[in-house]
């Protein structure tokens, strides 16, 4: 961990494809979870999305593996270093490979606010026709 502090964000502020995700959120709903096939190496995960929100808005959290056993509903997730893509036109919010998240006591916010939930705003999805390699992809 480094020594200096990222800044907290609301998940109101955050935006498709928003990097560096420091927040606070409250675990509202817990999807179910289904298997999916890696296509690089083959391998099975699960996976499944969480609603958190905080005082400012909601939006989904894709959990997999482990995370999906030890995170319950109603718990408060300090999530560090996550990132925002969108998966299918809604944003997300991704722990990834350098994310992380500290279940915590209690929420520094009082009420949440589910009206304004990111995830069900459409968005546009970034253009990508080429990845790194110079391949098409789809």
């Amino acid at each position: 961990m480094s020594t200096f502090e990222e800044p907290q964000r609301k998940i109101g502020d955050l935006q498709s494809y928003s990097r560096k995700v420091y927040t606070i959120a409250k675990v509202i709903s817990i999807g179910e979870a289904r298997e999916v096939t890696s296509r690089s190496d083959g391998s099975v995960h699960r996976v499944c999305e969480a609603l958190v929100a905080d005082d400012t808005g909601s939006i989904y959290l894709t959990l997999w593996d482990e995370a999906i056993d030890e995170i319950k509903e109603e718990m408060v997730l300090q999530i560090d270093n996550a990132y925002v893509n969108v998966f299918r036109g809604s944003m997300r919010l991704n722990l990834g490979r350098y994310g992380s998240y500290t279940i915590l006591d209690e929420a520094p916010f009082e009420e949440v606010e589910l009206e304004n939930n990111l995830s069900n705003k459409q968005v546009e999805y970034r253009s990508r026709p080429y990845d790194r390699r110079g391949r098409r992809s789809y």
